[in-house]
């Protein structure tokens, strides 16, 4: 695999431009993501099947298939999780009221929330407490989105298209700030904000980014190959936020096409005619054994030339749960290389 971001000229032997995959990096799991999944298998390993994860832990069909063989019953909601067991709480983070039902009903409880969803939490509730209407852009129905609304639903409006904009209603407008969802399109969310200054001019910023870095550098890096491609295969599951804005993104910046997949399995072979420069990359939810698979299909039909765009290295990382970390500190026979 070579490591240049830069076109070739290339020609193959019947005199056409050489077929090539452009594979962006970074890619595939972010720290929040690793930290959840990891959170799940060494529950596992402790506790011994089963275990109940509320919603899926991450949205990715493999991760939660994969969990569900080795025993993970995954629920909606923690009413169907018998009195007393374990439940897990997912990447996307829950609201207080989740809390609440589950210490009625005596479950134990390990929190994976992403760390950066959770920051977002705290700002929800600290300007709740300074008394601002708070207006949260994301995606309506989403997990994330209803576990942040809910640490202040009073104070909490969400916008989520254009039209959300012209419905907001303020209680006092120099009293306002945004939020947002942290697996949007920057360039999208930046839109709603611009949208929402012109009807709020002394809207306030969140303190800091709320959009993830995993987010953010995974779309930079598909804008930076998209327009070299014919198709930019984006490998994710269609409930990922994240990975459809990668769609989204590399169609914005260029690409002549771009799909959405699970499994290399779902490549429609329309969809390689004529093409020559394939881009490949994958949501922050997707273990990178999916993209190899992509590449060897693509490989098998001549695609055997990848080289790799680099546009950051990210060296985040995040502890494991406090409530895991005290029961393997407590367990002699913890498995290696727990942190």
């Amino acid at each position: 695999m070579t490591t240049s971001p830069e076109a070739t000229d290339l020609v193959d032997q019947d005199g056409g431009r050489t077929k090539r995959v452009l594979l962006a990096k970074p890619r595939g799991y972010c720290a929040g993501v690793d930290r959840a999944v990891v959170t799940v298998e060494k529950a596992l390993e402790t506790y011994g099947a089963p275990i109940y994860v509320r919603k899926e832990i991450v949205h990715n069909r493999h991760v939660v298939d994969t969990l569900s063989e080795r025993g993970v019953i995954f629920v909606d909601e923690t009413d169907e999780v018998p009195e007393g067991a374990l439940v897990v709480f997912s990447a996307h983070g829950v609201s207080p009221a989740v809390h609440e039902e589950a210490a009625k009903r005596n479950l134990r409880t390990i929190d994976a929330t992403c760390p950066l969803v959770t920051k977002v939490h705290k700002e929800v509730h600290r300007f709740a407490r300074e008394d601002y209407d708070i207006l949260l852009i994301g995606h309506e129905g989403h997990e994330e989105v209803e576990g942040t609304a809910g640490e202040a639903p009073d104070r909490v409006q969400l916008v989520d298209t254009a039209e959300d904009v012209d419905k907001v209603q303020v209680r006092d407008p120099s009293k306002v700030v945004w939020l947002s969802q942290t697996t949007l399109s920057v360039d999208e969310t930046m839109e709603r904000v611009d949208q929402l200054k012109d009807r709020f001019p002394d809207l306030q910023a969140p303190p800091s980014d709320d959009i993830c870095y995993a987010t953010s550098n995974r779309q930079h890096a598909v804008k930076v190959m998209a327009p070299e491609c014919d198709l930019v295969i984006v490998v994710g599951s269609q409930n990922s936020s994240n990975s459809k804005r990668l769609v989204e993104v590399a169609l914005q910046a260029g690409a002549s096409a771009s799909h959405l997949v699970d499994f290399a399995s779902q490549i429609d072979e329309a969809w390689l005619e004529g093409v020559t420069t394939v881009g490949v990359t994958s949501g922050a939810s997707v273990p990178d054994v999916l993209v190899m698979q992509v590449l060897d299909h693509l490989a098998e039909r001549g695609w055997n030339q990848v080289d790799e765009v680099t546009t950051a290295n990210e060296k985040v990382t995040f502890a494991l749960p406090r409530e895991l970390r005290k029961d393997l500190d407590d367990n002699p026979n913890k498995p290696k290389g727990v942190r």
